[in-house]
């Protein structure tokens, strides 16, 4: 199977917003496919009616898109094998079961769900394995008659053999599983519903995938599928058995796995705080891996050119929120200014901009764009670096100008105001007024400037002092101190 063409898959299920884990297993299949020229499947596992939607569904290829992980094979894409979703091959799936059925490979089995929890706590107290026993593998035509006739139904168990399973893992090496270990197990539910553990390896085996290359968490049931790549390969259904690569942990606070609870795992978060999506691919790429030892920021074609899947950590990665802002803050001061003020547009426009959408400016924010650019750990952050210079009055921030106006603030600020006032109108001659008054003041520049920062933007933090008073002008600066100053004054 794996000496032909590579082909992976990404079999997400639409359910709730993606998780940033199943993102991370997409890069990976997306990066390995493309490095060795090969072919990426994406597929959708919608059989569970419950859980699944139509909008979770046309999130996620949305999410895929806004990503840039594009698919060679599968919805609104098409390809050889359709349909990919595999609500729509349930017909295969049920023919496939009954050739196993008739092959001897998997059987009918009538255990109650009383009778297998009964008998699992009695091997547990004798201290054996508590997987299923193995009770209806060989029933006789009678016996199985006789639990028909009590009106019993029956799921089918696939037949595992009684021998050691032994793989070499891609991420991990050689692995065996004992026969114990790897009891017998379910394919097809008593309403004649096909499960999980037999949809994917019928998928995977008629798709022609050549690795398998999904989170730790299915590491358990790879012997099992193994199993069965090899009843299908008998078959005649299967060409072989694929090549596995089970992903590292991604885990979250406390050391605790990431799970599609935690707030931090929902990609939306990031889409909707203004990450760009080579930033947070950047990030999640190196939850397992790295492009080189002494150096985390690259681009997605640096990535595909160097990215093995033999390189992948084993070990479990930690999602570092700070590091991954650190890492998206990188590439967004990587862009040309042009494409970075475009990337802001959606945060400088309403719903999200705070200023009414008459009074914002774009000469004056491409102005400001490159001193912002420098600053900005997410797009989202453009809004409050410069709303002082499209709102009527500045933010109010009320620890910051606790912060700012400490006794002496409005003596500072008045001898500000006087020299700013005389001063010509550049970023220049401004920060020598500022200066100026700050050494009447017996202050340094630092001190000098932070009730003019909050007089005039509202914030004790922001975009360069002295150039934003230039974009401000002159009349709107000065009445912003003088508002200061009455405040300080009442």
């Amino acid at each position: 199977m794996v000496n032909g063409p590579v082909r992976v898959r990404f079999c997400p299920s639409p359910t709730g917003n993606p998780h940033v884990g199943l993102v991370r297993t997409a890069l990976f299949n997306w990066a390995y496919a493309r490095h060795t020229g090969g072919t990426l499947v994406l597929r959708i596992e919608d059989t569970d009616a419950a859980r699944d939607s139509e909008e979770s569904y046309e999130q996620l290829l949305d999410s895929l898109r806004w990503l840039g992980l594009d698919w060679d094979e599968g919805p609104e894409v098409g390809g050889p094998h359709a349909p990919y979703r595999q609500s729509q091959r349930m017909d295969l799936y049920r023919e496939i079961a009954d050739k196993l059925l008739a092959a001897g490979n998997a059987y009918p089995c009538y255990c109650t769900t009383e009778e297998l929890d009964e008998r699992r706590a009695a091997a547990r107290a004798a201290g054996r394995p508590s997987g299923y026993d193995g009770h209806c593998r060989d029933l006789s035509a009678e016996r199985k008659a006789a639990y028909e006739a009590e009106g019993r139904t029956h799921i089918v168990r696939f037949r595992m053999p009684d021998e050691p399973i032994t793989f070499t893992d891609l991420v991990r090496g050689e692995l065996t599983f004992t026969p114990e270990n790897v009891p017998d197990y379910g394919i097809v539910r008593a309403n004649g519903a096909p499960l999980y553990t037999l949809v994917n390896p019928i998928d995977d085996a008629l798709m022609g995938i050549t690795h398998v290359l999904r989170g730790e968490d299915l590491l358990s049931s790879t012997p099992r599928q193994i199993a069965l790549y090899q009843a299908l390969t008998a078959l005649g259904v299967a060409k072989g058995v694929p090549a596995f690569g089970h992903l590292p942990y991604v885990m979250g606070e406390g050391n605790k796995k990431l799970s599609k609870r935690d707030p931090q795992s929902s990609l939306n978060l990031y889409r909707e705080r203004g990450f760009l999506p080579e930033g947070l691919l950047n990030y999640l790429s190196l939850l397992g891996w790295s492009l080189a030892p002494d150096r985390d920021i690259f681009s997605m074609d640096e990535m595909v050119a160097a990215f093995d899947i033999a390189d992948v950590n084993a070990n479990p990665a930690r999602f570092d929120l700070k590091k991954a802002e650190a890492v998206n803050a990188d590439h967004i001061r990587l862009l040309d200014v042009k494409t970075f003020t475009e990337a802001c547009g959606p945060w400088l426009r309403a719903p999200h901009a705070p200023w009414a959408p008459e009074a914002f400016d774009a000469a004056a924010f491409e102005e400001l764009a490159p001193l912002a650019q420098t600053r900005l750990t997410v797009l989202s952050d453009i809004t409050a670096n410069v709303d002082f210079l499209f709102l009527d009055e500045p933010a109010e921030d009320q620890a910051s100008w606790e912060k700012a106006m400490k006794p002496g603030a409005d003596a500072l600020l008045a001898t500000a105001r006087t020299n700013i006032a005389a001063a010509e109108w550049n970023a220049e001659a401004l920060k020598n007024a500022v200066l100026a008054a700050g050494e009447e003041h017996g202050l340094k520049l630092g001190k000098a400037q932070a009730p003019v920062r909050v007089a005039v933007t509202g914030r004790t933090v922001g975009l360069p002092l002295f150039e934003s008073l230039e974009l401000l002008g002159r009349e709107r600066t000065l009445a912003r101190i003088d508002t200061a100053l009455a405040k300080l004054a009442a």
